[in-house]
């Protein structure tokens, strides 16, 4: 044993944690879609949970990076605190799953067969199917499937290479005098703990005293504490994870912790009983890869069907450990701690989004009924929506620009493109929905009072604009194409409904049946409510943009308008028969109201060339709020 073992050690266990994060990293990409629905259907029936955390952990090849997701899930406020006991004590069984392939080693046969079960036979072959997928594969999934193939090679190499090293230490007096030490159970409960700590993976940890008890040296006197203490050396993760988070948050990492030492706890009471007490013979005994991976299992399988019904009182500990005298304490909005998981963070974001989109929408409702009957209590109850909007899209936009530097699939992708165009007119909807309010305000205060017929017209605005705003949230919320597709023809017919307005009010101006005051007032007015489609509109075309991957605006409108769409126009002409305005009186304009009847008459033609300027003033606003 020399400098170059030393350094061979310390190589192989490297690359048996860059293994290890590659293909973790990889697995939760294939599986983080799921993530969020599998989390989201826990409940509080432990033995779901426990599965769930086996499940999860197996997927994901690391139990420290599901309690850190916890962590984060708590404090977001995603999920209860009660729902992650199951959750951990399953994480605890899925991750022994590695010991056992890593057990593999150990196979001694003249069978080929049987000898390709080894995993450092069988890993060349594996890595060289996965770097043919990286290269060649087009799909996506193909190629995340390679990288998870040729990170367990690497993962194994990086386990050969720390057999190869340790080896010699079979001969050394010295070693055998050092491994004397790990005869106190104390001593090896805390060796493990240290050890696996430091590189924060009980998997990497196990597989190191495996390639030891490769070497016949270790006993499984030695053995069974130091596993017992991996277990609790693997908290570390989630308690600096736990740094910065909510109290309640925090108190994950705790119920982690108790449920790990209470469990070596037990652990060590029958290890003293059946090896001092009934003197057995068996732990003198040199134990191997394989026996090292069986008594992990059997040892988190033990003490997690021991410590299940109890898990009630392990929140009860948190909870004693982690006083709250303010049960309202807030966690964060979104926590980074779920970026670990990129598909996971998506998934949230879009619950994020989807509740901003329903305030947005919810808002300027409010905003437009406030103008039949004005109250204080509802001005301020839309302020404070706004203010909210606000507050949503500034964390939304850092947190997905963040997302959007992660490692994610091409779905994924799209799904933060759409949300980063999203998020931006779902605030502008809620910035116009205040305007009318102070809009509405304006009126009561100076007993503005709207002629019959503009009260008539707003009216049909009002509910073509209440129409818009949930057919744009229903095909966002569902991701649905052909709801979305109904927005920009009812967009075009808003359009024109402003234009209208703005006529026939000039019209009644101009023949005094119309208070003067009103001029800027309902020009504010209709000019907000028109923006505000104008932001629905982006909305949708950025939606039906985001199946072919592509977020032209105005490539897919001019190609529409070019190839005079008769889907589009039959939607138009659907929502101009539903929203008209009634014909204004003679004695208002003869040419207001012509122009009422050519509006009716409009053909195809007519339809598409009217939304060119549209289009760029919708634009000109929303480069105006990006700036």
């Amino acid at each position: 044993m020399n400098i170059y073992s030393i350094l061979q050690l310390c190589g192989g266990l490297a690359f048996f944690l860059f293994g290890m994060h590659v293909m973790s990293g990889s697995l939760e990409k294939l599986a983080g879609g799921n993530l969020q629905k599998i989390l989201k259907g826990l409940t509080s029936n432990p033995a779901k949970s426990l599965f769930f955390g086996a499940v999860i952990t197996i997927a994901i090849q690391s139990s420290s990076a599901l309690t850190v997701m916890l962590v984060g899930l708590v404090n977001s406020g995603i999920m209860e605190l009660g729902q992650t006991v199951g959750v951990i004590m399953g994480s605890n069984i899925g991750t022994t799953l590695t010991a056992w392939i890593l057990s593999l080693s150990g196979i001694q046969s003249e069978s080929i067969f049987i000898s390709l079960l080894k995993p450092e036979n069988f890993s060349p072959i594996v890595a060289l199917i996965g770097v043919i997928m990286i290269m060649g594969a087009k799909s996506e999934k193909k190629k995340d499937a390679g990288v998870i193939m040729a990170g367990f090679a690497v993962l194994m190499y990086g386990m050969q290479l720390m057999s190869g090293a340790v080896s010699p230490l079979a001969d050394m007096p010295e070693f055998t005098s050092i491994l004397t030490t790990f005869n106190n159970p104390l001593i090896g409960v805390l060796t493990g703990a240290v050890f696996t700590g430091v590189i924060q993976s009980s998997a990497a940890s196990v597989g190191v005293l495996q390639a030891l008890a490769m070497t016949g040296a270790i006993s499984y006197g030695m053995a069974i504490p130091i596993i017992m203490g991996q277990n609790i050396g693997t908290c570390v993760t989630a308690l600096l994870s736990s740094i910065g988070v909510s109290k309640n948050a925090k108190r994950v990492s705790v119920i982690h912790v108790s449920f790990n030492v209470f469990g070596t706890i037990i652990g060590l009471i029958i290890y003293y009983i059946l090896r001092y007490g009934a003197g057995l013979s068996v732990f003198d005994g040199s134990i191997s890869a394989f026996a090292i991976a069986g008594f992990h299992s059997v040892f988190n399988v033990a003490t997690t069907i021991i410590l299940l019904p109890f898990g009630k009182y392990l929140v009860k500990i948190a909870q004693t450990v982690i006083p709250i005298h303010d049960e309202k304490s807030n966690g964060a909005f979104l926590d980074e701690r779920l970026l670990l998981s990129p598909g996971l963070a998506i998934k949230e974001c879009l619950e994020k989004t989807s509740d901003m989109a329903e305030l947005a929408k919810k808002s300027f409702k409010a905003s437009l009924d406030l103008f039949d009957k004005y109250s204080d209590t509802q001005f301020e109850e839309i302020t404070a929506m706004e203010e909210r909007l606000d507050f949503m899209e500034d964390q939304l936009d850092t947190y997905l620009i963040h997302l959007s530097g992660k490692d994610t699939s091409e779905t994924g992708s799209n799904e933060i493109s759409k949300m980063l165009h999203a998020i931006n007119d779902f605030e502008r909807i809620g910035d116009h929905a205040i305007n009318l309010a102070k809009l509405a305000k304006q009126a009561d205060e100076n007993n503005y009072e709207i002629s019959k017929s503009a009260k008539s017209e707003i009216s049909v605005l009002n509910n073509a604009l209440k129409e818009i705003l949930d057919l744009t949230v229903n095909a966002f919320n569902t991701n649905d194409e052909n709801i979305a597709f109904k927005v920009e023809p009812l967009e075009q017919v808003i359009d024109d409904l402003t234009k209208e307005i703005r006529n026939h009010h000039i019209a009644r101006l101009q023949k005094g049946k119309c208070d003067s005051r009103l001029g800027v007032f309902l020009t504010d007015y209709v000019t907000n409510c028109e923006r505000a489609s104008d932001h629905c509109s982006n909305i949708a075309v950025c939606l039906i943009q985001t199946k072919n991957s592509s977020f032209e605006t105005h490539d897919y409108l001019n190609e529409l308008k070019a190839g005079h769409e008769p889907a589009f126009v039959g939607e138009f002409t659907m929502f101009h028969d539903k929203y008209t305005l009634d014909d204004i009186s003679d004695n208002d304009s003869d040419k207001s109201a012509k122009k009422d009847t050519s509006r009716k008459n409009e053909t195809k033609k007519d339809v598409t060339k009217k939304k060119d300027k549209d289009h760029k003033d919708k634009d000109k606003d929303k480069n105006k709020k990006s700036k």
